[in-house]
Protein backbone atom coordinates (compact mmCIF):
# COMPACT_ATOMS: atom_id res chain seq x y z
CA UNK A 1 0.00 0.00 0.00
CA UNK A 2 1.36 3.41 -0.92
CA UNK A 3 2.00 6.13 1.67
CA UNK A 4 -0.73 8.38 0.26
CA UNK A 5 -3.23 5.54 0.55
CA UNK A 6 -2.40 5.21 4.23
CA UNK A 7 -2.78 8.96 4.64
CA UNK A 8 -6.11 8.82 2.86
CA UNK A 9 -7.34 6.02 5.10
CA UNK A 10 -6.21 7.99 8.16
CA UNK A 11 -8.16 11.05 6.98
CA UNK A 12 -11.18 8.85 6.34
CA UNK A 13 -11.04 7.50 9.89
CA UNK A 14 -10.54 10.99 11.25
CA UNK A 15 -13.61 12.38 9.49
CA UNK A 16 -15.89 9.35 9.55
CA UNK A 17 -17.10 7.61 12.64
CA UNK A 18 -17.72 4.02 11.58
CA UNK A 19 -20.25 3.54 14.42
CA UNK A 20 -23.29 3.34 12.12
CA UNK A 21 -21.50 1.05 9.69
CA UNK A 22 -20.11 -1.32 12.30
CA UNK A 23 -22.98 -1.39 14.80
CA UNK A 24 -25.05 -4.55 15.03
CA UNK A 25 -27.85 -4.37 12.52
CA UNK A 26 -31.16 -3.35 14.04
CA UNK A 27 -34.66 -3.48 12.66
CA UNK A 28 -35.76 -0.52 10.59
CA UNK A 29 -38.73 0.74 8.61
CA UNK A 30 -37.02 0.71 5.23
CA UNK A 31 -34.20 -1.03 3.44
CA UNK A 32 -32.69 1.42 0.94
CA UNK A 33 -30.77 -0.09 -1.98
CA UNK A 34 -28.51 2.43 -3.66
CA UNK A 35 -28.52 2.08 -7.42
CA UNK A 36 -25.74 0.72 -9.58
CA UNK A 37 -25.45 -0.06 -13.26
CA UNK A 38 -28.03 -2.01 -15.19
CA UNK A 39 -27.61 -3.32 -18.71
CA UNK A 40 -30.67 -3.48 -20.92
CA UNK A 41 -32.96 -4.35 -18.01
CA UNK A 42 -30.56 -6.65 -16.15
CA UNK A 43 -28.75 -5.55 -13.00
CA UNK A 44 -24.95 -5.48 -13.12
CA UNK A 45 -23.13 -7.90 -10.82
CA UNK A 46 -22.59 -5.11 -8.28
CA UNK A 47 -26.25 -4.07 -8.38
CA UNK A 48 -27.43 -7.68 -8.18
CA UNK A 49 -25.28 -8.22 -5.08
CA UNK A 50 -26.88 -5.19 -3.43
CA UNK A 51 -30.36 -6.43 -4.36
CA UNK A 52 -29.62 -9.92 -3.05
CA UNK A 53 -28.42 -8.42 0.25
CA UNK A 54 -31.64 -6.40 0.53
CA UNK A 55 -33.67 -9.51 -0.28
CA UNK A 56 -31.97 -11.42 2.56
CA UNK A 57 -32.49 -8.55 5.01
CA UNK A 58 -36.17 -8.30 4.04
CA UNK A 59 -36.72 -12.06 4.40
CA UNK A 60 -34.98 -12.00 7.79
CA UNK A 61 -37.47 -9.36 8.94
CA UNK A 62 -35.12 -6.39 9.26
CA UNK A 63 -37.59 -4.04 7.55
CA UNK A 64 -41.06 -4.35 5.98
CA UNK A 65 -40.35 -2.08 2.98
CA UNK A 66 -37.63 -1.66 0.37
CA UNK A 67 -36.73 1.45 -1.62
CA UNK A 68 -34.58 0.92 -4.72
CA UNK A 69 -32.91 4.00 -6.15
CA UNK A 70 -31.35 4.93 -9.45
CA UNK A 71 -32.14 6.69 -12.68
CA UNK A 72 -31.07 6.02 -16.21
CA UNK A 73 -28.04 7.11 -18.17
CA UNK A 74 -28.48 8.76 -21.56
CA UNK A 75 -29.60 6.12 -24.04
CA UNK A 76 -30.81 3.65 -21.40
CA UNK A 77 -34.27 2.17 -21.83
CA UNK A 78 -34.59 1.29 -18.15
CA UNK A 79 -33.81 2.98 -14.86
CA UNK A 80 -31.84 1.30 -12.12
CA UNK A 81 -34.78 1.71 -9.73
CA UNK A 82 -37.15 0.03 -12.19
CA UNK A 83 -34.75 -2.84 -12.88
CA UNK A 84 -34.08 -3.35 -9.17
CA UNK A 85 -37.76 -3.43 -8.28
CA UNK A 86 -38.52 -5.90 -11.08
CA UNK A 87 -35.63 -8.09 -9.88
CA UNK A 88 -37.01 -8.15 -6.34
CA UNK A 89 -40.59 -8.76 -7.50
CA UNK A 90 -39.41 -11.72 -9.57
CA UNK A 91 -38.02 -13.15 -6.31
CA UNK A 92 -41.30 -12.86 -4.45
CA UNK A 93 -41.23 -9.37 -2.96
CA UNK A 94 -44.73 -7.85 -3.22
CA UNK A 95 -44.98 -4.68 -5.30
CA UNK A 96 -46.88 -3.09 -2.41
CA UNK A 97 -43.75 -3.01 -0.20
CA UNK A 98 -41.47 -1.55 -2.89
CA UNK A 99 -40.72 2.06 -3.72
CA UNK A 100 -38.90 2.49 -7.03
CA UNK A 101 -37.06 5.81 -7.28
CA UNK A 102 -36.09 6.35 -10.94
CA UNK A 103 -34.59 9.82 -11.35
CA UNK A 104 -31.31 9.96 -9.42
CA UNK A 105 -27.86 9.64 -10.96
CA UNK A 106 -25.63 10.16 -7.90
CA UNK A 107 -25.63 9.04 -4.26
CA UNK A 108 -26.73 12.47 -3.00
CA UNK A 109 -29.70 12.39 -5.40
CA UNK A 110 -30.53 8.78 -4.43
CA UNK A 111 -30.95 9.89 -0.84
CA UNK A 112 -32.50 13.29 -1.50
CA UNK A 113 -35.17 11.78 -3.76
CA UNK A 114 -36.27 9.17 -1.22
CA UNK A 115 -36.17 11.50 1.79
CA UNK A 116 -39.84 12.56 1.38
CA UNK A 117 -40.85 8.88 1.15
CA UNK A 118 -38.93 7.49 4.13
CA UNK A 119 -39.26 10.66 6.23
CA UNK A 120 -37.91 10.22 9.75
CA UNK A 121 -38.17 6.43 9.58
CA UNK A 122 -35.25 4.20 10.44
CA UNK A 123 -33.47 2.98 7.32
CA UNK A 124 -30.80 0.43 6.48
CA UNK A 125 -28.70 1.62 3.57
CA UNK A 126 -27.42 -1.24 1.41
CA UNK A 127 -24.41 -0.58 -0.77
CA UNK A 128 -20.86 -1.76 -1.40
CA UNK A 129 -18.37 -1.79 1.46
CA UNK A 130 -16.19 1.00 -0.02
CA UNK A 131 -19.25 3.17 -0.76
CA UNK A 132 -21.05 2.78 2.58
CA UNK A 133 -19.10 5.33 4.67
CA UNK A 134 -19.84 8.13 2.19
CA UNK A 135 -23.48 7.07 1.84
CA UNK A 136 -23.92 7.20 5.61
CA UNK A 137 -22.27 10.62 5.85
CA UNK A 138 -24.61 11.98 3.17
CA UNK A 139 -27.59 10.35 4.91
CA UNK A 140 -26.54 12.03 8.15
CA UNK A 141 -26.41 15.42 6.38
CA UNK A 142 -29.99 14.83 5.23
CA UNK A 143 -31.18 13.92 8.72
CA UNK A 144 -31.78 10.23 8.03
CA UNK A 145 -31.91 7.80 10.94
CA UNK A 146 -29.66 5.38 9.08
CA UNK A 147 -27.52 2.36 9.67
CA UNK A 148 -25.70 0.53 6.95
CA UNK A 149 -25.24 -2.89 5.50
CA UNK A 150 -21.95 -3.31 3.63
CA UNK A 151 -22.03 -5.64 0.66
CA UNK A 152 -18.63 -7.26 0.64
CA UNK A 153 -16.72 -8.17 -2.47
CA UNK A 154 -13.44 -7.94 -4.27
CA UNK A 155 -13.19 -4.26 -5.11
CA UNK A 156 -10.33 -2.54 -6.88
CA UNK A 157 -7.97 -0.45 -4.80
CA UNK A 158 -8.88 2.56 -6.95
CA UNK A 159 -12.54 2.20 -5.90
CA UNK A 160 -11.54 2.15 -2.23
CA UNK A 161 -9.32 5.21 -2.74
CA UNK A 162 -11.96 7.15 -4.66
CA UNK A 163 -14.63 6.45 -2.06
CA UNK A 164 -12.27 7.33 0.80
CA UNK A 165 -11.57 10.73 -0.77
CA UNK A 166 -15.24 11.29 -1.49
CA UNK A 167 -16.12 10.37 2.12
CA UNK A 168 -13.66 12.98 3.40
CA UNK A 169 -15.17 15.56 1.03
CA UNK A 170 -18.70 14.57 2.08
CA UNK A 171 -17.74 15.04 5.74
CA UNK A 172 -16.56 18.53 4.76
CA UNK A 173 -19.95 19.24 3.15
CA UNK A 174 -19.09 18.62 -0.51
CA UNK A 175 -21.85 16.75 -2.26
Amino acid sequence: MRWWTLGLLFLGLLFFSPKAASSPLQKADWIVVLGAAQYNGEPSVIFRNRLEAALRLYRQGYAPRIAVTGGRRPGDRYSEGEVGCRYLQARGIPRSVLYCEQESRRTWENLTNIAPIVGKSRVIIVTDEPHLPRALILAEHLGFRASGFAVRGRFKETYWQRESWLAVLARLGVR
